[in-house]
């Protein structure tokens, strides 16, 4: 987004005290701000939806509102009925949360995943997993008349979950759930926690389905190639899940300095060990700094994937200010490569 543009919107924003009439008020910088692949009425219809449809946004601050769109336009999702992105009250702000349709995808969107999805296992269904050295999965869901899939009531109660993903050169990697695996990251979840302690039904009660497969794809994301974007998803589901305040400040967003900050002794899904993975392995190895570093690892994955001058020069505004010394001068040096790369195209 260009930078003059935001600040307009700030400067909107300031004198605004209701969201849609901030949101009405903004919608022309809005429009000249969001990526061309991004239609501003489409957007603001979508925001306006989602915060007219979900309880509880009415009594947040407006700003933050308005900041959680803006960071999904940036991170290439839509809120609210597509499922890839959600504006969710708490503690009188609203913070981003990415569906498992939006964690798919920006891991497509990297360019190195060319298909990812995720399936529930139930007691009927016949399921074979093999691990080792040749890595194998079965799912073949019971049947009815004509070989459709039979209901779920015939297929029975959930016994897992699985991810797959597809890269770009064919090979296939996955992650497979027991129920009791996946009930136990719910448990442990914060938000679910809160939920049971003040009597609220969680999502968790209201759609166990869907919040599986989100489980087993956000676990699959782990081993993927990741571009900022996905890391940035990535680290707010991660925060919502340990019950932390986004922090969604207008002013950091628009400045595309946003980062979540979590504790990553209290990620879950970090402190899983991986089964072998050999397909994972080259992906995420070939563009890994010396170090090691999250953030240069995925800048200089996006860096090499960019596919325009804008696109390239989008990517090092954003990592900049978060990388300094060695990582700094790797990521300058990757740009200039990739820079030349692309004018040569």
């Amino acid at each position: 987004m260009a930078l003059q543009t935001l600040k307009n919107i700030r400067s909107t924003a300031t004198v605004q005290s209701d969201f849609p009439a901030m949101l009405a008020k903004s919608k022309g910088e809005l429009a000249r701000a969001l990526p061309r692949h991004i239609s501003p009425d489409r957007c603001a219809r979508a925001a306006l939806t989602a915060y007219r449809m979900t309880p509880g946004l009415d009594g947040c601050e407006p700003r933050s509102i308005l900041a959680a769109v803006i960071q999904a336009a940036q991170l290439g999702l839509e809120v609210g009925l597509s499922g890839e992105a959600h504006l969710v009250p708490f503690k009188g702000k609203c913070q981003l949360i990415p569906g498992y349709t939006g964690l798919m995808k920006l891991a497509r969107n990297t360019g190195m995943v060319r298909d990812i999805y995720a399936h529930e296992v139930r007691v009927n269904d016949r399921f074979e997993l093999k691990l080792g050295l040749d890595r194998e999965l079965l799912h073949e869901p019971l049947t009815g008349p004509g070989g459709f899939p039979a209901s779920d009531e015939e297929r029975g109660p959930v016994a897992g979950f699985y991810a797959v993903a597809v890269f770009a050169d064919g090979s296939r990697t996955f992650v497979a759930m027991s129920r009791k695996e996946v009930e136990r990251i719910r448990d442990g979840s914060r938000g679910y926690q809160s939920a049971k302690q003040h009597k609220k039904e969680s999502v968790w009660d209201s759609d166990f389905t869907a919040m599986g497969l989100k489980t087993a794809i956000r676990r699959l994301c782990k081993y993927l190639p990741k571009s900022p974007e996905l890391a940035t998803a990535l680290a707010m589901d991660a925060a919502s899940e340990q019950g932390v305040e986004q922090n969604l400040d207008l002013d950091t967003v628009i400045d595309g300095g946003y980062a979540p900050v979590i504790d990553p002794g209290e990620a879950e899904e970090g402190r899983e060990a991986a089964a072998p993975r050999k397909a994972v392995e080259p992906a995420v190895t070939k563009d890994a700094s010396p170090a090691g570093a999250p953030a240069l690892e995925a800048a200089l994955i996006a860096v090499k994937n960019a596919r325009s001058l804008d696109i390239l020069d989008e990517i090092f505004i954003r990592a900049e200010p978060g990388l300094s010394g060695p990582d700094l001068d790797a990521l300058k040096a990757a740009f200039k490569q990739r820079e030349a790369e692309l004018r040569a195209e």
